[in-house]
């Protein structure tokens, strides 16, 4: 049970950059405080990608307990997933947990989809036209989404037809805002300086490796996910698809993956700082820390439609 009272309609945000530790801050959290997890990952939502996207489902189970999960292995590899979906689930997940009591704790590095909660995006629900994107080129469609969206990072939306046409339409829709209700909102941030952050990001590539990663990704190709689609999946897929054709051999592979986990690490912790001077507040914390905090003493960011 928790040990203070939540408030009802509350939320609590636990971000960090990859290989923080963040979720198992999460799962501990969760655990004092009578939580479920609420996954804001854009590649865990896939099924049999387990090593490649980092779900680390065994810090779900500390001790005899474990703490429930959402919005993780509810797709399939050939499904696209993005930012309206997600907030979909999310709300679902949230009114179920909610519902019973409990405190959603959101947590993950996908600090778009995290953003568009905290701070609310509005999205549009699009109605079916003929608004001519159909015929456009794949070069005419990019230059069209970054006029509309400027401020787009993540650019897996900028790789694929389909993604590119479906984020064009949801961005220039006139149709209904979709929201999110309001939600009193805490923040946690968990990270470590940089050193630290590198040399937890090559032990965890590491282990990863060795727990098989690359066979995760030849058993997807042996399904008929295209090595172009692995390359969506995130660079771990990428990388390890480009060792596979032999365009790089193992140790490049590393070498190349590692430094480029510890580069996408840093552009979420700008991302996050960014989040910070738009007006967000992220409590930093280590993880011990974390498990001290009393949540009814704690600055919560508070949504209104």
């Amino acid at each position: 049970m928790p040990e203070e009272h939540t408030p009802a309609g509350s939320l609590a945000v636990i971000l960090g950059p990859t290989a923080s530790g963040k979720t198992r801050a999460a799962v501990r959290f969760a655990l004092k405080h009578n939580g479920e997890i609420i996954s804001a990952d854009s590649r865990q939502v896939y099924r049999g990608m387990n090593l490649g996207t980092g779900k680390d489902l065994s810090e779900y189970q500390t001790g005899a307990e474990e703490v429930r999960h959402h919005l993780i292995d509810i797709y399939e590899p050939e499904e696209d997933y993005d930012m309206f979906r997600f907030r979909s689930d999310f709300l679902t997940a949230w009114q179920d947990i909610t519902g019973r009591g409990k405190l959603p704790v959101l947590c993950g590095g996908s600090a778009m989809y995290i953003d568009s909660v905290l701070r609310n995006y509005e999205l549009r629900v699009s109605s079916p036209v003929d608004d001519g994107l159909d015929a456009l080129s794949g070069e005419e469609l990019r230059e069209r989404l970054l006029q509309l969206r400027p401020e787009l990072h993540n650019t897996t939306d900028l790789l694929e037809r389909a993604r590119m046409i479906k984020a064009l339409r949801i961005a220039s829709s006139s149709g209904d805002i979709y929201t999110l209700p309001s939600m009193r909102i805490m923040v946690f941030g968990i990270t470590h300086p940089l050193p630290v952050l590198r040399q937890r990001i090559g032990m965890r590539l590491k282990q990863r490796l060795d727990e098989g990663m690359i066979a995760e990704a030849e058993r997807l190709l042996v399904r008929g996910i295209s090595h172009e689609r692995l390359h969506y999946f995130g660079l771990e897929y990428k990388y390890i698809s480009m060792y596979l054709k032999g365009e790089l051999n193992l140790n490049d592979m590393r070498q190349k993956l590692e430094s480029g986990i510890y580069e996408f690490a840093r552009k979420q912790l700008k991302w996050y700082r960014k989040m910070e001077r738009e007006g967000v507040t992220i409590h930093w914390v280590t993880e011990e820390e974390l498990l001290r905090v009393n949540l009814s003493k704690v600055t919560a960011l508070k949504q209104s439609l």
